[in-house]
C-alpha cells in the first residue's frame, strides 16, 4: 500500500515538473492562483477541518502577511523570502490576540466575529492605518524574490516557486494530522465537551491551530506580495474569506487530498469555462449546489483513523 502511495506522489510531482513546458503563460498562471488557494485552504483546515472551528475571516491573516513583506521589502529593502517567516510571525501573533478573547464562541457566533474581524483588518488598510499601508491605492513596488541570485519573474517560475512550497506544506500538515496534537484537534472537532473532560484542554488546542493557521497563511501572503508585486485592500476581502470556506467545505474538511481538489474545482474550473462568459458562473454554483446535497461530506471526506484491534495491543503488552 505504501509503496502504491509512493509511486502516485512520483508520478504526481513528475507531471507538475513538466506541466508549464506544454502550457502556456495564462494557464500556468491560473495554476499558480490555484496553488496560492490551495495553500491557503489547507492552512484554514487547520482550524476549520480539524479543530471544526468556523472561521471566515481567513483573509486578514493573508492580508496581515502580505503587508508586513510589501511594508519590510519597500521600506527598508529586506529580500522577499527572508521576509516569509516574519510575516508568518506576524500573522501568528495577530491571530494570538485576536482569537483568545474569542475562542469560547461556538459555531454561527465565532463565524460571526471572524467576520468582522477580516472587515476591521480591510477597513483599517484603507484608512492607512499608521500611515504605512498606502491607503485605499495599496502599495507599490514590492521586489521579485531571488533564489541563490536567480530573481524570479516569469509565471512558470512563479509556479515552481509556489508548489515546491505546496508540497512541503502537505508533508508538513500530514504530519501535524498523524501527531498527537492533530489527535486532539480532531477529537475536539467531534466532541469538545467530551475532549475536555478525556484531559484535553480545549482553550490551549483551539489557540493553537489559530495561530499555526495564521502563521502559513501570513507566508502565503508573501508569495502574493511578490508574485503581484503591488497590493490593495479590496485583494483581501470578505469575499476572499468566503472562497477560502467554500474551498474547504467543497473539498471535504479535515482532508488534505479534499481540500487541494477543492481549489482546483473552485479556482480552476472557472477559467475552463471562461468562454461562457456569465453562464459559467451558474454552472459553477449549480454544481456546488448538486455536491452539497449528494455529498455532504465533502468529495474527497478524510478516510475514518485505523486502529489495531484491542486484542492484538494486549497480545504486544503481554510481550517481554
Amino acid at each position: 500500500m505504501k509503496t502504491r502511495r509512493s509511486l502516485i506522489y512520483v508520478l504526481i510531482c513528475g507531471i507538475l515538473v513538466v506541466l508549464p513546458v506544454f502550457l502556456n503563460a495564462y494557464w500556468v498562471d491560473v495554476l499558480n492562483n490555484v496553488g496560492l488557494y490551495a495553500i491557503l485552504a489547507l492552512s484554514l483546515n487547520v482550524i476549520l477541518g480539524y479543530a471544526g472551528m468556523f472561521h471566515m475571516g481567513h483573509a486578514a491573516f493573508y492580508a496581515i502577511g502580505a503587508y508586513t513583506t510589501a511594508i519590510l521589502n519597500t521600506t527598508y529593502h529586506i529580500p522577499v523570502l527572508w521576509l516569509m517567516p516574519l510575516s508568518g510571525l506576524v500573522a501568528g501573533f495577530f491571530a494570538l490576540i485576536v482569537a483568545r478573547p474569542i475562542i469560547h464562541l461556538r459555531g454561527d457566533y465565532l463565524l460571526i466575529v471572524t467576520i468582522g474581524m477580516v472587515e476591521i483588518v480591510r477597513i483599517a488598510l484603507i484608512n492607512n492605518v499608521f500611515g504605512i499601508t498606502g491607503g485605499a491605492n495599496g502599495i507599490f513596488g514590492i521586489a521579485r524574490p531571488e533564489f541563490f541570485g536567480f530573481r524570479i519573474r516569469q509565471p512558470h517560475e512563479f509556479f515552481y516557486l509556489i508548489w515546491a512550497f505546496m508540497a512541503v506544506t502537505i508533508y508538513l500538515f500530514h504530519r501535524l494530522e498523524n501527531s498527537r496534537f492533530g489527535r486532539a484537534l480532531t477529537y475536539l472537532r467531534e466532541d469538545d465537551v467530551a475532549a475536555e473532560g478525556s484531559g484535553v484542554n480545549t482553550a490551549h488546542y483551539k489557540l493553537a491551530a489559530f495561530v499555526i493557521g495564521a502563521f502559513w497563511a501570513g507566508m502565503v501572503g508573501t508569495l502574493y506580495a511578490a508574485k503581484m508585486t503591488i497590493i490593495a485592500p479590496e485583494s483581501f476581502n470578505f469575499w476572499e474569506s468566503v472562497v477560502l470556506f467554500m474551498i474547504v467545505l467543497l473539498g471535504g474538511s479535515g482532508s488534505i487530498p479534499g481540500v487541494i481538489l477543492g481549489a482546483f474545482l473552485v479556482v480552476g474550473l472557472p477559467e475552463i469555462f471562461r468562454e461562457f462568459a456569465t453562464a459559467r458562473m451558474m454552472i459553477f454554483g449549480a454544481a456546488m449546489v448538486a455536491m452539497m446535497i449528494f455529498r455532504t461530506e465533502g468529495i474527497l471526506p478524510p478516510q475514518p483513523r485505523k486502529y489495531p484491534p484491542v486484542g492484538e495491543l494486549l497480545a504486544d503488552e503481554a510481550k517481554p
